[in-house]
């Protein structure tokens, strides 16, 4: 039976201007779950992961802004904490729409540890953005009281950059393969995973953010996955975005996607490293990624919409 591995984008739970509340938040993923269900209605082995973004950055601030009560905790540990919220959220949405449908299958959230390279040079050059947008006014004075590193993100203001390293290897990949084999749907590598170095056979946290499409494309191969969604907040890739001649991909070779690729069209800010993550996973194995917004999910599976990418 197929597998397939379902990326949920930070964006999910909770969009710009959106309430941050709890609830607020799993009522956007029940919303966005439908899709899931659906596949594991047709038999499909379903792993989701998610980004954590936007939740990592507001725990990011409130250890900060609290510090002078509560020591503050690093961004690895904040990494593990959204992880195990979100997987909640989550896991707790598909159970209510697998028992709504009928459908007989077990969920589980699981924290995830992914390894990277101690000497990436991420390290030496922060892109990630996490948390909230600031004005121009706002980023300096915070750049100057917290001596962080922030850059302008797509014209939409200013955010905080970490690191955002090369994912390597899964730590509990083997353990995730078995539960999805055994038709468990699991929730994994949320946030990009936990990010840890290893060091004479020992763990260790970093303080960075891994992109979560990378890693869930790293993922897809160890888990043996057939099938990649990265569902986003745009309905298709485009070429020229934004631009008057703007133009929707929808079936593509990944040969051609290359071109287009290597012409520039796909910034490392925005959709480039989906389309890396695409790339990867193809090259693994994979039998063909769809990229679509999360309303469209259902569409993009059942009915050819969004942007199929395939060998």
């Amino acid at each position: 039976m197929e597998k397939v591995i379902i990326a949920l984008g930070g964006n999910a739970l909770r969009r710009k201007g959106e309430p941050f509340t709890f609830e607020h938040q799993y009522n956007n993923a029940s919303k966005v779950i439908r899709p899931v269900v659906s596949l594991a209605e047709d038999g499909y082995r379903i792993c989701i992961t998610h980004g954590n973004g936007p939740q990592v950055g507001v725990e990011f601030f409130r250890n900060i802004y609290s510090r002078d009560k509560f020591p503050p905790y690093p961004l690895d540990a904040l990494n593990a904490e959204t992880q195990g919220w979100i997987g909640y959220i989550i896991s707790k949405a598909v159970r209510k729409q697998l028992y709504e449908d009928q459908v007989k299958r077990d969920v589980v959230a699981l924290i995830t540890q992914v390894v990277v390279d101690k000497h990436d040079p991420a390290f030496q050059n922060p892109t990630k953005p996490i948390g909230e947008f600031f004005t121009k006014e706002e980023a300096e004075d915070l750049m100057r009281r917290f001596k962080w590193v922030m850059k302008e993100d797509a014209g939409r203001g200013y955010r905080v950059v970490v690191p955002s390293p090369r994912p390597k290897r899964t730590v509990e990949a083997h353990i995730i393969e078995k539960l999805v084999d055994e038709g468990n749907i699991v929730v994994a590598s949320g946030g990009g995973g936990i990010p840890v170095i290893e060091e004479n056979g020992a763990l260790k946290g970093v303080e960075a953010v891994i992109d979560k499409d990378r890693a869930s494309a790293l993922l897809g191969k160890e888990i043996g996955a057939d099938l990649f969604m990265i569902l986003t907040e745009v309905d298709f890739v485009y070429v020229n975005f934004g631009k008057k001649d703007q133009k929707a991909l929808q079936k593509i070779k990944v040969d051609e996607l290359k071109k287009f690729y290597e012409d520039g069209q796909f910034p490392e800010g925005s959709m480039g490293p989906k389309i890396e993550a695409a790339f990867d996973f193809l090259k693994n194995g994979g039998r063909e990624v769809i990229i679509t917004s999360i309303e469209r999910a259902h569409d993009a599976l059942y009915e050819g919409f969004g942007t199929h990418i395939v060998k």
